[in-house]
C-alpha cells in the first residue's frame, strides 16, 4: 500500500470513528421527557448540591458552584423550557458540560443511560410551536419504544438568551 493510500484509509477510518462516536447521546428526564445530549460535551455528572445564587441573573440560571477552583454557572433545565416548578431530591443531578471551552453545568431530573443512536434512528424533528425552539433540537432518537428528544447542547447553551458564552456586543 501505497503512503498516499494508507493516509487515505486512516483519514477514512477516523472519519467513520468520529462518526460512530458523535452518536453517542447521554439520555436524562425533565418532567415525562426523555432527552438526549452528545456524550462527548458532557465532562462529569454530579449530585445536585446548593449554589451560591448571582443578583440579577436569569431565573433559569440557578447560580454558581466552586468545581475544583472553577466557577461554574448552573442552569436549571426545568425552569429554561418552562416545565414546572423544579423538585431536588437524591435523583437530581447535575450535568457538567463543556461547551467551546467554558465550563457549565445543567441540572436535571435525572439521567437514565447513554444510548448509542444510528443515523437511521434519528428523525426530523416536526415544526411545531412548542415552547421548546426547534432551533435547538438536532431531532428525535427512537430506540424501540423510547424517543430521545435530541438537544443540540452546543447552540442552546451558546445562545445570547443564555449570556453564558462571552459574544461581541451589539
Amino acid at each position: 500500500m501505497s503512503q498516499t493510500a494508507h493516509t487515505q484509509t486512516n483519514a477514512a477510518l477516523h472519519q467513520a470513528h468520529s462518526e460512530v462516536s458523535g452518536n453517542e447521546f447521554l439520555a436524562f428526564t425533565l418532567g415525562k421527557e426523555e432527552y438526549g445530549i452528545d456524550i462527548l460535551k458532557v465532562q462529569e455528572i454530579r449530585g445536585y448540591e446548593p449554589v451560591t445564587r448571582i443578583a440579577n441573573s436569569p431565573e433559569f440560571i440557578k447560580g454558581v458552584v466552586n468545581l475544583r477552583g472553577i466557577i461554574v454557572p448552573i442552569v436549571d433545565m426545568r425552569i429554561k423550557f418552562n416545565l414546572g416548578e423544579p423538585v431536588y431530591d437524591q435523583f437530581t443531578v447535575v450535568i457538567i458540560l463543556n461547551i467551546a471551552g467554558r465550563v457549565m453545568g445543567m441540572v436535571v431530573d435525572s439521567v437514565s443511560d447513554v444510548t448509542t443512536l444510528s443515523p437511521e434512528q434519528i428523525k426530523a424533528a416536526p415544526e411545531m410551536g412548542t415552547t421548546f425552539d426547534t432551533d435547538y433540537l438536532i431531532g428525535l432518537g427512537t430506540l424501540d419504544e423510547r424517543m430521545l428528544i435530541l438537544v443540540d447542547i452546543d447552540k442552546l447553551m451558546s445562545s445570547a438568551e443564555m449570556g453564558l458564552i462571552e459574544e461581541a456586543a451589539a
